[in-house]
């Protein structure tokens, strides 16, 4: 029996964390113990706590409650913490997603522990080192035993940085997304469960899913005006309609920007909703007409789910949906979304599967003891 400790501290690291923990409970409970840590870096009730229960997966079993927001405390309190149970659990490895202070965190304690770091979504690169998450992924990577990529281009990545299955400590492995088992294993029950349509008055196909929450599009106010203004244009022009689960960030800078009336009067033109659960942003994504978004979790699923997608940024570490002519990038620049809406017709995208076949999570616990 081995034994692993997962580092969460975020929304989609616990939905990511859903796929192995399922399958580590239904094919591997008799040769894996997982430790679930939440570092409590996004913890409230909206944004991560009813997901344990919505999808069915183990509750932490060490909850941690960081409260410093500024980079490098935040990370070495976590730090701090971790390492108090990892001395306690003596864990076989310490397994972590993504690309969060929670991640980093767990991976430095790991490393100068000398116990075996395992990183899901490893190689994926934005090449913008102005963001904090590019900087955690790298480090990350670089500490680590085991890493699966979801995509051929993240294993490219790697080895052009000189991390190789063939060398030193590294075991390199291309997995596929957990987040695609995941939109598989969840689309049915969210058919099923969520009502999110039917609450919001919404038809399928006729309204187009809006999310974005990221500082360089938040706390810049002619970015945040510019991306309104547009979406605006474009709701007028071909009249979906816009529905907006409004992240917490994003409703702040609103109102400090433009202030409550103003966003009041977006209310009345569009479905402006409170965040939503897994299975409500699923149903939405799946019945869009299209997907603008900032996130890469969202555009990633609108692409599992053959929806095209304006992302609202210069970059993204997803090149596959750019390159399979799934989304456009955009940043800001409100002429460019606009464009880009309309330009999304013509191209030809087949939906290629990129992000492998649905078998993630148990290809990589099968890794986790053949290696470890």
């Amino acid at each position: 029996m081995k034994k692993i400790i997962t580092i969460i501290g975020a929304r989609p690291q616990i939905i990511k964390a859903a796929a192995i923990s399922r399958v580590i409970k239904n094919r591997f409970s008799e040769e894996l113990i997982e430790i679930v840590v939440h570092t409590g870096q996004h913890y409230d009730t909206n944004m991560s706590g009813d997901f344990f229960d919505e999808l069915n997966i183990p509750k932490p079993n060490y909850q941690f409650s960081i409260s410093n927001t500024f980079q490098g405390a935040q990370t070495g309190e976590m730090m701090k913490e971790i390492e108090i149970v990892v001395m306690s659990e003596k864990p076989d490895g310490v397994l972590v997603y993504g690309d969060t202070n929670s991640t980093l965190a767990g991976a430095l304690v790991a490393a100068k522990l000398n116990i075996p770091l395992i990183h899901v979504e490893a190689g994926l690169r934005s090449f913008d080192k102005s963001m904090p998450e590019e900087i955690n992924r790298i480090t990350t990577d670089h500490c680590s035993t085991l890493l699966f990529s979801p995509t051929l281009e993240g294993v490219k990545n790697l080895t052009t940085e000189g991390i190789n299955h063939n060398i030193g400590k590294h075991k390199v492995y291309h997995c596929g997304d957990v987040m695609y088992d995941n939109s598989l294993y969840f689309e049915g029950i969210a058919k099923d469960k969520s009502d999110i349509l039917s609450r919001f008055d919404l038809m399928k196909g006729e309204f187009n899913l809006v999310t974005f929450h990221r500082p360089s599009n938040t706390d810049d106010k002619e970015n945040l005006k510019s991306i309104i203004e547009a979406l605006q244009s474009i709701k007028k022009q071909d009249g979906k309609e816009v529905v907006l689960p409004l992240h917490p960030r994003t409703e702040k800078m609103i109102i400090q920007f433009f202030g409550i009336e103003y966003l009041n009067k977006l209310k009345t033109q569009w479905k402006v909703i409170p965040p939503v659960s897994f299975l409500d942003i699923i149903l939405l994504e799946s019945s869009a007409h299209k997907v603008i978004t900032d996130s890469g979790g969202v555009q990633k699923e609108a692409y599992f789910f053959n929806k095209k997608s304006v992302i609202l940024r210069e970059e993204t570490e997803w090149v596959e949906i750019i390159n399979n002519n799934g989304g456009i990038l955009t940043g800001a620049n409100g002429d460019k979304i606009i464009t880009a809406y309309y330009d999304l017709d013509d191209l030809d995208c087949t939906f290629e599967k990129v992000f492998g076949d649905g078998q993630a999570a148990g290809f990589i616990c099968e890794k986790i003891l053949n290696v470890i």
